[in-house]
């Protein structure tokens, strides 16, 4: 029997090893397409690798011949800032893709879009019917993204989408790095507003799992909202994790206007990675509903915040001396946070 092939877009980032490695044990043969280096030594002998830019239209059209399916995860994130590279990246970048894809009479082409389309939470829990207001450039070009799925969808591309919480994971490092170190030397833990905020994340093996059932399934043209079902406020789920790690750290609640000027200064100054998107959400209220998913999908999340926190928090405790001094602007690698660190190092 013939293996049904799948190309994944950003395959060597935090989200395409994870799904590569599923895709893998469901029996799949898989195409890791990435401007980087696959890294993640399990995988080197067991997926075949193109090197290659979603911006360059002829790489795309080359890389998809053949393939059944596409999960389109590559994408500018928000620590990038500029808006001429993130725009040309995800909605440039996007469209080659989904016209590659229709060319290439792909089966069917998921789009990993994101909760920022809906900017600062204002109908709680967001669902998929409600009103984008998105934040910065990286928002913007998400929804612009979703707009071109639809558009092709109407041309004849069989195409789902999902905005997924911020997830995280074994592997995950970026902003969450902050807290991770903080907790494994018994430092203070940093955060926006009194903590009391009911904040939704998610697993990264929960995402895998929605990414495959969209790929899969009969229904087609859809959006879902992907989060995990069970989360409580900042102070608890954080609290689980200082337990559990019997760190002696503590909560350092900051005001949150003041805080967000500051960050919004040294975030146009080039001086934090932490983006708008983080620091203006962070110290409210943000979850969605993941009903529509759970029912057409027949998706449901098995880990909650708190499990999900300890989960990465093991894996950076027992990685950290690989990758303590390693910096870039991926999921997969710390951010450089320079005056921040200097500041965290103080307290």
């Amino acid at each position: 029997m013939t293996k049904k092939e799948v190309l994944i877009t950003g395959g060597c980032g935090f989200l395409g090893v994870h799904l590569a490695r599923k895709l893998l044990r469901e029996n799949y043969e898989v195409t890791l397409f990435d401007i980087v280096s696959p890294d993640a030594k399990d995988l080197i002998e067991k997926v075949k690798y193109i090197q290659g830019d979603v911006r360059n239209k002829k790489a795309i059209e080359n890389a998809l011949k053949n393939q059944d399916y596409v999960v389109h995860a590559a994408a500018a994130l928000p620590i990038l800032r500029e808006k001429k590279i993130i725009f040309d990246i995800n909605i440039n970048g996007t469209e080659n893709v989904l016209s590659s894809a229709l060319q290439n009479k792909i089966k069917r082409l998921v789009f990993i879009s994101s909760t920022a389309v809906y900017g600062i939470p204002r109908h709680l829990p967001e669902t998929e019917t409600n009103p984008l207001d998105p934040i910065g450039y990286y928002g913007e070009s998400k929804v612009a993204g979703e707009k071109l799925c639809l558009e092709y969808f109407k041309k004849g591309l069989s195409v789902n989408i999902l905005r997924p919480k911020s997830f995280l994971g074994p592997e995950r490092l970026g902003i969450f790095e902050l807290w991770f170190e903080a907790i494994y030397r018994d430092k203070s833990v940093f955060i926006l507003g009194n903590g009391n905020n009911k904040y939704q994340l998610l697993a990264v093996s929960d995402v895998v799992d929605a990414i495959i059932r969209a790929m899969e399934s009969e229904i087609d043209g859809e959006i879902f909202n992907i989060g995990a079902k069970e989360f409580q406020t900042w102070n608890k789920d954080l609290g689980s994790v200082m337990r559990y790690a019997k760190s002696k750290s503590k909560i350092v609640k900051l005001p949150t206007l003041p805080s967000q000027v500051i960050l919004s200064i040294l975030e146009k100054l080039n001086l934090s990675p932490i983006a708008a998107w983080h620091y203006k959400t962070m110290p409210v209220d943000s979850y969605i509903s993941i009903k529509k998913a759970e029912k057409l999908l027949n998706w449901e999340p098995e880990k909650s915040n708190e499990e999900l926190l300890i989960e990465s928090y093991d894996w950076y405790k027992k990685h950290r001396s690989e990758i303590i001094n390693k910096v870039g602007i991926t999921h997969r690698v710390g951010w450089n946070f320079k005056l921040i660190n200097l500041i965290k190092n103080i307290f």
